[in-house]
């Protein structure tokens, strides 16, 4: 039987929850933590290690510290080096702390034999995924960033508020764009039971026709929320990089709003930004283009362009 291994380079606290989150789901056979705070790193692996009686399947935890190379043999490795401190006002304040991490791991990785998928959860994480493609060559559909995984989870989540507590599970729409401030909702293809929102909002207005761009915001900003109490994102960040991890290892070609690299969809190339994306074993399969309105159009092109100014600050570009 194939083990499934997944490799987390990062353990702070979104790093950290990954590796927790994974084996609350039985996803992973084995974990292997890198991190070059070598007492955090011990630290993590002893309380994994700990709570394995609990868990549903068997895993091993390991460490490797920085000697990255070791992470060359995983199935998916997971990016999570980054500093809460510096996004405390918004995601591009990782902009050079994030890129230069993955200058220290990523071509050692790839040089070593790594032939797996590349998962980045560090933000600017548009950003992010396309450096680990400038750095490797690495084939850029097994590069996927987190993207709007989880910003359209918080969409679903105040749909759902906002239409009188349905299941956010029941609700089909997407943020698209930046993992950022500019990202969108794409109201025009949103739908629930497979009627679109806009016809729901026709025929039944008290409970359909919300705000959208009230909800959109509360959206785009749910992070932020979470950070101005807590000081950190945790639970949702974890489950959506667990989320994308099951796709992968189940090969479910499952449709999700992940960030892949661009080749011409709505006129944009070369720019890792987040669409629905069927992903599957072999990374993203196929990059959807969801029915947009000219001002949801519009939107999403200056988000592609705003990722392109924070690519073009750095000193490669």
């Amino acid at each position: 039987m194939q083990t499934r291994t997944v490799g987390i380079v990062g353990v702070g606290h979104v790093g950290a929850h990954v590796a927790d989150c994974l084996l609350a789901q039985g996803l992973t056979d084995e974990i292997v933590l890198c991190d070059i705070d070598a007492g955090k790193l011990a630290s993590e692996v002893q309380d994994l290690r700990d709570s394995l009686s609990f868990r549903p399947c068997g895993a091993r935890v390991s460490a490797c510290g920085d000697r990255y190379e070791e992470l060359a043999g995983c199935d998916i490795v997971v990016n999570a080096a980054g500093s809460v401190a510096r996004s405390s006002e918004s995601r591009d304040g990782e902009l050079f702390y994030t890129t230069d991490a993955c200058r220290m791991f990523a071509r050692r990785i790839v040089d070593a034999g790594f032939q797996g998928i590349w998962l980045s959860i560090a933000n600017p994480c548009d950003v992010v995924a396309l450096e680990f493609a400038h750095l490797t060559g690495y084939d850029p559909a097994r590069i996927i960033g987190s993207g709007c995984a989880l910003d359209s989870a918080r969409l679903r989540t105040q749909v759902s508020l906002a239409c009188g507590g349905l299941d956010p599970a029941s609700v089909d729409a997407y943020m698209i764009g930046e993992h950022g401030f500019s990202q969108i909702a794409a109201w025009k293809s949103a739908s629930i039971a497979g009627i679109p929102l806009d016809r729901l909002a026709e025929t039944d207005p008290e409970r359909f026709g919300f705000d959208r761009a009230k909800v959109e915001e509360l959206a785009r900003r749910g992070g932020y929320v979470t950070m101005a109490g807590k000081h950190c994102t945790e639970y949702a960040v974890a489950n959506a990089a667990a989320r994308i991890v099951r796709a992968v290892f189940f090969d479910e070609h499952a449709v999700l709003a992940v960030s892949s690299l661009l080749t011409g969809q709505y006129g944009e190339a070369d720019v890792f930004a987040s669409l629905p994306c069927v992903v599957g074993r072999a990374g993203v399969e196929r990059v959807l283009e969801p029915e947009l309105s000219e001002d949801e159009l519009a939107g999403f092109r200056a988000s592609c362009a705003h990722i392109r100014e924070n690519v073009g600050r750095l000193s490669w570009w």
